[in-house]
């Protein structure tokens, strides 16, 4: 309950911004632009100095390491086994896939900053920098598009792990930030996180889609049901307690990204169920996120 009560002005930031959207005036080419200052400017100040600053090395968060992208892989390989399973048409399978198994950074550093400050939010960031490659890797191979080079360029240059790596690397060579500089950094990355859920509402779509309804369940089930249980298995075969166990379950019972419609409107795939799909998701992580979180072992 107390987790619940944690998370609750983070997701009511994501219901402000729907209805900042839908009934107080703010349009579209406003939210389009408050997304790129989230997603360039503002996130990538919180993810280099949340890493910098915290207390760890990649030897001792091995294990949670291991269960993350453990429960993310195999969320990644039934998601594509829903194409033999349930045989949907090929091109709602490429754009829906990614829904399975991508997941939205700016729910998880939000409300892994609500539910273990700082730190959460670092352990948080280095899950997050090696998925986010894997993520898109997989998204795109599954929209057939043939622009391998183009997404390793796109990766090379992705604010999100540049970010990351440089507060990894200033890390591990011990540099500390002129007082003014972190407190100018501090500032961006804070105005972020409740920037960003707004952006999270303003998107959402609330149209019906009828096509594809098992795969599309499928797809829900598995991102947040299927993975989130994974990522519990994977803590008590590995031990894992406190907070590293918590970031664990947060990050595989987060739901789908917001970008996944980008990336499937960008790739000429079908971008309305993927927009739906985000939408039920997104509601339903409102119930599923606090439960998978109490079943975190302690």
């Amino acid at each position: 309950m107390n987790n619940a009560l944690l998370m609750l002005p983070d997701f009511g930031l994501i219901l402000l911004g729907a209805l900042l959207a839908r009934r107080l005036g703010f349009r579209r080419d406003f939210w389009d632009g408050a997304e790129r200052l989230v997603y360039y400017a503002l996130f990538p100040p919180l993810l280099f100095t949340s890493v910098v600053s915290a207390k760890f090395t990649l030897a001792s968060e091995g294990p949670m390491l291991a269960a993350a992208v453990g429960a993310f892989l195999a969320a990644v390989t039934l998601g594509f086994a829903a194409r033999w399973i349930l045989k949907p048409t090929p091109a709602f399978f490429a754009s829906c896939v990614q829904t399975a198994f991508r997941y939205n950074s700016y729910v998880g550093l939000a409300l892994a900053q609500s539910l273990a400050g700082p730190r959460g939010v670092a352990l948080m960031a280095l899950i997050i920098a090696i998925c986010v490659p894997l993520a898109n890797m997989f998204a795109v191979y599954a929209l057939a598009r043939h622009r391998q080079t183009g997404v390793l360029r796109e990766m090379a240059v992705n604010p999100l792990i540049l970010a990351t790596v440089s507060g990894l690397l200033a890390n591990v060579l011990g540099v500390e930030l002129p007082t003014l500089l972190g407190t100018f950094l501090s500032r961006l990355g804070t105005a972020s996180l409740a920037l960003g859920l707004l952006c999270i509402g303003a998107g959402l779509t609330f149209a019906s889609v009828h096509e594809e309804r098992p795969t599309m369940a499928y797809f829900v089930a598995v991102k947040l049901v299927v993975m989130p249980a994974i990522g519990l298995a994977l803590i008590h075969a590995l031990g894992l307690t406190g907070m590293p166990a918590l970031i664990v379950v947060l990050f595989a019972a987060l739901p789908t990204a917001s970008s996944a419609y980008i990336l499937a409107a960008r790739m000429g795939g079908h971008a309305a169920p993927v927009a739906y799909a985000i939408t039920v998701q997104t509601l339903l992580a409102m119930l599923t996120l606090p439960l998978a979180i109490s079943l975190a072992p302690r």
